[in-house]
């Protein structure tokens, strides 16, 4: 385990193509949204330059572009802190990500090709596979592959665009409760699934909102 408390194992290694203080961002983007750095977690500067093997310049410019936009709170005499989320924060977000995938699920049952079903069937696998194998990490990382399978199906750029701005965020949402929802969110995408390739826009839609609105309902309960 790492003074920053980061599991081993969990920094990714910095790709050389770009500036480095984007790929230190992305890096650190990552480390929060998977939460191997925990919300409230305290960042000091020195110890995450060291696990990243950079100056802590770029670690400095980052934090400050996370900070902006609400992954990180810099307190005055304090330091960076990872965000810690409200409940209405998570409510909001959460309610968008329903507008958004409800009307991408309705596209995909009106656009989606053999082919395309194929995919989501092999991800649901890979998905179930993952929560057999008590494999959070896996089971999150294909339902986002799930999910952003349905957005390209949906064959709409524009809604597209807007799922990506909050994806990391669902994901950041959705770690917590990943393992408590077991199964279930798997048999739900085999339900949408089954809608998608029947083309019943209508039941689709239904279906995920059901499904979007369980993930909202698990994170508020979570805990209890």
């Amino acid at each position: 385990m790492l003074s920053t408390g980061l599991p081993q194992g969990a920094v990714p290694k910095l790709e050389r193509p770009g500036p480095l203080r984007d790929r230190v961002y992305e890096a650190l983007l990552e480390l929060i949204t998977t939460r191997a750095l925990q919300p409230g977690q305290h960042l000091v500067e020195s110890e995450l330059a060291g696990h990243l093997g950079v100056s802590r310049q770029p670690v400095r410019e980052a934090l400050q572009r996370l900070n902006t936009e609400g992954w990180v709170d810099l307190r005055p005499a304090q330091g960076a802190f990872v965000h810690e989320p409200t409940e209405e924060e998570a409510d909001q977000l959460l309610t968008v990500r329903t507008l958004l995938e409800a009307e991408a699920a309705r596209l995909a049952a009106a656009n989606a090709g053999s082919a395309g079903i194929s995919v989501l069937e092999e991800l649901c696998t890979e998905g179930e596979k993952a929560v057999a194998a008590d494999d959070l990490d896996g089971a999150v990382t294909m339902n986002a592959r799930f999910h952003a399978k349905i957005m390209e199906l949906a064959g709409n750029a524009v809604l597209a665009e807007l799922a990506a701005q909050v994806d990391r965020r669902v994901r950041w949402y959705y770690t917590p409760v990943a393992r408590q929802r077991g199964q279930q969110p798997w048999i739900e995408h085999r339900e949408l699934i089954a809608a998608i390739a029947g083309r019943d826009e209508q039941r689709a839609t239904q279906l995920m909102r059901e499904h979007t609105e369980h993930t909202r309902r698990s994170y508020h309960d979570r805990g209890k």
